[in-house]
């Protein structure tokens, strides 16, 4: 690894980005790849600045522990696109940007004279990046959706939860709009490298709900090539063909275990190994060591036995904690791995011996707070956090008077009609 700190792979490039909590994580990215991100807020911040949790639970705009994950790495400016002023004024900014983001309803751009042919005739190198939740064709095009909608469009809810209860979505955290925030910063490096070939930009359309629906491709595929609807089943596994349901998570003493009972050939190898180290501590029921495993077929099993065994282990696991089984797991060679938690990932020794976490200095607060760092790493230029996230319209100065040439006489009556 180079000890040098580069300006990072997108460091040449300046981005406008305009999105709400749809596309954040888009802008995000490309900011921990080096790219200039401008925050475009409304004057008076970004709603999504309300958004909790805060900083010792203080609700207030300038401490959204949201808003800090998804904006970091970011520059902020507040300008109303809406005024004409301010659509004249978005337009000097656009003429030495490369990428603008924005989740708007489709037409919204269109109606302020933003949309993307418009702006690809003042930058024809203009990249955009349209992330919403259907897309700016199609029926669905101008319905409203939160998270849970995508989840539940994308077929992802149908599979995702327990048998005996309603569907489930995936924490509290707004899991589809990262995976269509993810997808808009791909489009946009597809689409950069496409520039550099033909010489110009183009419009990235991202579909929130197409980019669940690949989150739950098992299940399409299944119905594509066999006509079967997998039913929620929980952590566990339904085996042909009678249905014979099979634990992939274990609870133990402290917490749970990720651990699968394999039958055949590849059960004789790692349940013998597990058998034996129950059997050192006196917990080896009589029924686990009649079993072949090499013979071992749940297809021929009952639910009966396969509760039995999984019963004797379940015993067993509870017994330890989950940073014992899986050191001893380890060393015996039996594949399974403990549930972490938020703070079993803090406390990663992985994460911590390849410096994943990294601290970000919020002097504001007086503090500074650990971050989730790179997301990949690179022997030349690689992502970093490069700053906090911005307070409201903390680089107004910097950006307009400073790059974009306006006097303070300027900046001061755009302020004072609210148009920044």
């Amino acid at each position: 690894m180079s000890t040098k700190d580069p300006e990072g792979m997108l460091s040449p490039f300046r981005v406008l980005d305009l999105a709400d909590e749809k596309g954040f994580f888009c802008g995000k990215l490309l900011a921990d790849l080096g790219a200039n991100v401008i925050k475009v807020e409304k004057p008076g911040g970004d709603p999504a600045r309300s958004i909790g949790p805060f900083y010792k639970d203080t609700p207030d705009p300038e401490k959204s522990l949201f808003w800090f994950a998804y904006n970091a790495g970011k520059r902020g400016i507040t300008l109303d696109i809406e005024a004409p002023a301010g659509r004249d004024l978005f337009r000097k900014l656009l003429g030495s940007a490369d990428f603008l983001i924005e989740s708007f309803a489709p037409g919204y751009m269109e109606k302020l004279g933003l949309g993307y042919q418009s702006l690809s005739e003042i930058n024809k190198g203009i990249i955009m990046v349209s992330i919403t939740p259907f897309g700016q064709t199609g029926p669905y095009k101008n319905y409203k959706a939160t998270d849970i909608i995508c989840w539940a469009l994308g077929g992802t809810s149908y599979i995702s939860g327990d048998p005996h209860r309603a569907p489930v979505r995936t924490s509290h955290v707004p899991q589809s709009y990262l995976h269509g925030s993810s997808d808009g910063a791909i489009g946009a490096m597809l689409a950069l490298f496409n520039r550099g070939l033909a010489g110009e930009g183009q419009h990235v359309d991202v579909s929130i709900q197409e980019s669940m629906e690949r989150v739950a491709y098992p299940a399409h595929i299944n119905w594509d090539l066999n006509k079967r609807v997998i039913q929620r089943i929980g952590s566990a596994l339904r085996i042909p063909p009678h249905g014979v349901r099979t634990r992939t998570v274990y609870p133990c003493k402290d917490g749970a275990i990720n651990f699968y009972l394999f039958g055949g050939k590849t059960g004789a190898r790692w349940n013998p190994a597990l058998l034996e180290w129950m059997a050192s501590e006196g917990m080896a029921t009589e029924f686990l060591r009649d079993i072949d495993w090499e013979q071992f077929d749940y297809a021929k099993t009952s639910q009966e036995d396969v509760d039995r065994i999984e019963g004797a282990i379940i015993d067993f696991f509870m017994t330890h904690t989950k940073a014992e089984i899986s050191q001893e797991g380890f060393r015996r060679r039996i594949p399974l791995g403990p549930v972490a938690t938020a703070q079993d990932i803090i406390e990663d020794e992985q994460l911590i011996s390849r410096g994943y976490w990294v601290e970000v200095e919020h002097p504001e607060l007086g503090i500074s707070i650990t971050y989730p760092g790179p997301f990949i790493k690179g022997s030349e230029a690689f992502p970093k956090i490069r700053r906090r996230a911005p307070l409201i319209g903390e680089h107004n100065q910097e950006i307009y008077e400073q790059e974009l040439g306006l006097s303070e006489d300027e900046t001061a009556a755009l302020n004072r009609i609210g148009v920044i």
